[in-house]
């Protein structure tokens, strides 16, 4: 049953919108870091490495926030943003990573990639309580027509790109499948609010852009009123591209890779700083709740980049490298007590949505997907665990597709890749890793205990047979209720020509 938070409860006792109580309404950014390995980021390394440099997210986790140990996403970077903007787990809204020009016109509803038209987004949210909402970076859950871009999802602004990566240089996507013949080649994929970003495009490095939006936000905003910014960088998803003066700090690197892919977080760990930097100077910092945390594990297979060690797997897989990620709180508003420690009760992207409303003063409740018989919203509020109020997460389980962790245990099914593990420094030139090793768990599955086993390497099916069968029960009972909508196969035509009319920019193409 919904509980409404205090500032709700002022604003009905003085018989106001929440608008009257923004003293009481936390500021709220949110970064989304993409493909970040477990491994790719100081406070997970046992020994200090030269080639992890990553002193601000380090500060602000193990000094100044609240590590979550137990923070999972999708294996895929759309499942988990789909999850984040609307509330729900990946399985009741999106467990297709799509290319955005793929649409089936037979259904307006659902029929495209990403998020339904008629889901609500926890932008249109906490806009009710008086926010002021931004998006910058990387969006990945629908762009068909307007209603499924930012915009449409409730910000006032925002500066990004559609698909799935682009050129950190020229903006530009160059995939075959995405086009019909004729309207293949170079095309633009950056995106102002409602219109081509056709003065940006090409000036910079585009992580560059995204920060300096980011600032000016910031430094723009009046500070008496609530912020919510969702930054999504482009970093680390490939194309593995840096500024030149980043990749010669790490030029002892000898694996392009792994240099390139450390010099791009060590980019991000400095674009961190300056918000920091620029929240404090603003006198935000202190009522701000910042949330940072990976979409998915890093990617290890060829040319990825990332590493999650000892975790097994990475992205695409369910292993614990592909769906456990970096995460932490931090900013002012955490309460002092809860700096410095670490929690390690499940949380899933999808829980932020109830979390933020919470905080806001708004009812959660999604009366426009129920209207249009959608899966409701089914995260978790986890603000007691996050403020110490709790030391117990609501969330017991996190249905991983094919697969389900609940409570310490977690099964596995079907034929499972990246059944290895990599070392402290991967990618490598001189060895080879078990990563790409090939496990087969059948329908029945394979069993861990990822607690006292993290990595994941006893299976104990065969030794625990009773419990393999009722995780299996589980997951079916989760299957069941998995939203499957056909969002169709083929590009649209559409697409082609709506670039065309942009003047080679991709941007939304239904009406």
């Amino acid at each position: 049953m919904w509980t409404p938070s205090i500032p709700l409860l002022c604003a009905v006792v003085l018989g106001m919108m929440p608008l009257a109580c923004h003293a009481e309404l936390p500021h709220i950014v949110f970064m989304l870091v993409d493909d970040w390995g477990w491994a790719n980021v100081g406070y997970h390394r046992q020994v200090a490495t030269k080639e992890v440099v990553t002193p601000t997210f380090d500060r602000l986790c193990k000094q100044q926030g609240l590590e979550l140990d137990q923070h999972y996403a999708f294996k895929v970077c759309s499942p988990s943003r789909c999850s984040l903007m609307s509330g729900r787990l990946p399985v009741h809204v999106n467990t297709e990573n799509l290319a955005a020009s793929i649409v089936n016109t037979k259904d307006p509803v659902s029929g495209a990639m990403g998020i339904p038209r008629n889901m609500t987004c926890i932008a249109e949210k906490l806009n009710l309580a008086g926010y002021e909402s931004h998006q910058v970076g990387k969006w990945d859950a629908g762009m068909a027509t307007p209603d499924h871009t930012p915009k449409g999802r409730g910000f006032k602004t925002s500066l990004g790109y559609f698909h799935h990566d682009n050129d950190y240089w020229t903006e530009g996507v160059m995939d075959p499948i995405e086009y019909f013949p004729g309207c293949r080649g170079e095309h633009t994929d950056l995106w102002d609010t409602d219109r081509p970003a056709k003065t940006l495009n090409g000036t910079a490095y585009e992580e560059e852009l995204f920060a300096n939006r980011v600032l000016s936000i910031v430094n723009g905003h009046n500070a008496s009123n609530p912020l919510f910014l969702y930054y999504a960088p482009h970093i680390a998803h490939t194309p593995l591209q840096v500024p030149k003066a980043y990749e010669e700090k790490f030029s002892f690197i000898e694996n392009t890779h792994r240099r390139i892919y450390h010099a791009m977080v060590n980019y991000l760990d400095d674009v961190l700083a300056k918000l920091e930097q620029a929240l404090i100077a603003k006198g935000m910092w202190s009522n701000t709740l910042m949330v940072v945390s990976s979409d998915n594990g890093g990617p290890v297979y060829r040319g990825g980049g990332g590493n999650n060690y000892p975790l097994k797997g990475g992205k695409a897989s369910n292993f614990q490298g592909g769906v456990r990620v970096n995460a932490f709180v931090t900013g002012g508003f955490l309460p002092e007590k809860r700096r410095g420690q670490v929690s390690d009760g499940y949380i899933a992207l999808a829980d932020w949505y109830k979390t933020f409303c919470g905080l806001a003063g708004v009812d959660w409740h999604d009366e426009k997907a129920e209207k249009a018989k959608l899966p409701p919203v089914d995260g978790y509020d986890v603000w007691p665990l996050l403020s110490g109020t709790t030391t117990v997460s609501p969330r017991t389980e996190i249905p991983l597709n094919p697969g389900l962790i609940s409570g310490d245990f977690k099964i596995l099914v079907d034929t499972m890749r990246q059944a290895g593990w990599t070392g402290p420094q991967y990618p490598n030139n001189s060895q080879v890793e078990g990563i790409h090793a090939v496990q087969e768990c059948g329908y029945n599955g394979c069993l861990y205990n990822i607690k006292e086993d993290p990595e994941e390497r006893h299976d104990l099916a065969a030794s625990m047979p009773d419990k393999a069968k009722e995780m299996r029960q589980r997951l079916d009972t989760w299957d069941d209720t998995w939203f499957r909508p056909d969002r169709g196969v083929l590009p649209s035509l559409e697409a082609c020509k709506q670039v065309k009319a942009n003047g080679g920019f991709f941007g939304p193409f239904l009406p």
